[in-house]
């Protein structure tokens, strides 16, 4: 990486208390034209839950790392994830010396959409139930989670909802059922363990990487260490810090992966493919994030929108299956679970 400097991002501000929507399609759009990176406030999730929530996960991620490992994540990408079990950018992140590339120096825990194993959608990829710590050890840290991930989901569906109308959709266009109103919807605790990133040696809190759901949101704590680069075919590219703000969400809408690259292929004058640019994601030194990744229902088939297709501007993919393209990338991003059988007995 280079140009690793304290320079930092401006970013938007989208209100989602105002009562402007003209105001805030405008500024999402311009973000998205932008970066694809910008912060929410207003979103309904008071300050002292917040700081509830980020307790909780403190409270996880100091555990013994044989308690940790008892709740290793499962085929359904649900529970937790040991330091190095990431890898996202394996070009230039070091090759360690056993039997597996190295991977982002952070540990995490995913949490989904609470499906009983006994529904017939627990058998559909990706879904199922939860992996919950014992309430004898983590006391109210279930009912914590439950209620954030319901509370953040909404803060995403009302994002959603100003993307729509960016794209000249119906303002509930992504409410339908084969869309958010039953999605995956992934919350994903994190910590950033004190080894500190050297570009130089190829290691990294998380790798730089470009997100490949439809909407991320992210809580951080008021430690520096995000980093976003707008354009990664630049030469030399040019790394810029989001500064992390209290009680304000930092969200990445735009090209951050194929999924939105499929719904949200949008070209301006002259054919320019601004709209569906990459944006590139790193994170460095340590500390702890939430993320919350908002996607499509499982079976939806995700293909270009109308409004952002025309004979002189056809997709650019053929159309997939959120389901499988998501599980696709989950596998090429972490660690075999076959590599963790001994902690499985």
């Amino acid at each position: 990486m280079e140009n690793r400097g304290k320079s930092f991002s401006a970013l938007n501000c989208i209100d989602l208390s105002s009562p402007d929507i003209h105001e805030s399609v405008s500024l999402l759009k311009q973000a998205c034209l932008d970066c694809g990176f910008f912060y929410v406030i207003n979103h309904g999730i008071s300050q002292e839950f917040m700081d509830e929530v980020f307790s909780q996960s403190k409270r996880f991620f100091t555990l013994p790392l044989t308690e940790k490992m008892k709740l290793l994540r499962n085929e359904k990408n649900r529970g937790y994830t040991p330091v190095l079990d990431e890898l996202l950018d394996p070009e230039n992140q070091v090759n360690a010396p056993v039997n597996a590339s190295e991977g982002d120096h952070k540990e995490g825990y995913y949490i989904g959409v609470e499906i009983p194993e006994d529904d017939p959608k627990s058998e559909k990829p990706l879904c199922g139930p939860n992996v919950w710590p014992s309430a004898d050890i983590l006391p109210g840290w279930r009912q914590t989670m439950e209620i954030f991930h319901q509370q953040a989901l909404e803060v995403g569906k009302a994002v959603a909802r100003i993307i729509a109308l960016a794209l000249d959709l119906e303002r509930d266009f992504f409410d339908k059922p084969e869309m958010l109103a039953e999605p995956i919807a992934t919350l994903r605790l994190l910590h950033y363990e004190g080894k500190i990133s050297d570009p130089s040696k190829g290691i990294y809190g998380a790798g730089a990487h470009s997100d490949y759901g439809l909407i991320t949101l992210l809580a951080t704590d008021d430690i520096l260490g995000l980093q976003i680069c707008k354009d990664k075919d630049a030469k030399p590219q040019t790394w810029e810090y989001v500064e992390p703000l209290k009680g304000v969400y930092s969200e990445s809408w735009r090209y951050a992966g194929a999924l939105e690259q499929l719904y949200f292929q949008v070209h301006i004058a002259s054919g320019s493919s601004a709209w569906s640019r990459e944006i590139f994601l790193s994170f460095f030194f340590l500390g702890y994030k939430i993320a919350y990744f908002l996607e499509p229902n499982i079976d939806c088939l995700v293909e270009c929108l109308p409004t952002c297709q025309s004979d002189k501007n056809p997709p650019k993919f053929p159309p997939v299956k959120c389901g499988t393209y998501l599980s696709q990338r989950y596998a090429d991003t972490h660690a075999d679970l076959n590599l963790y059988t001994k902690y499985r007995t």
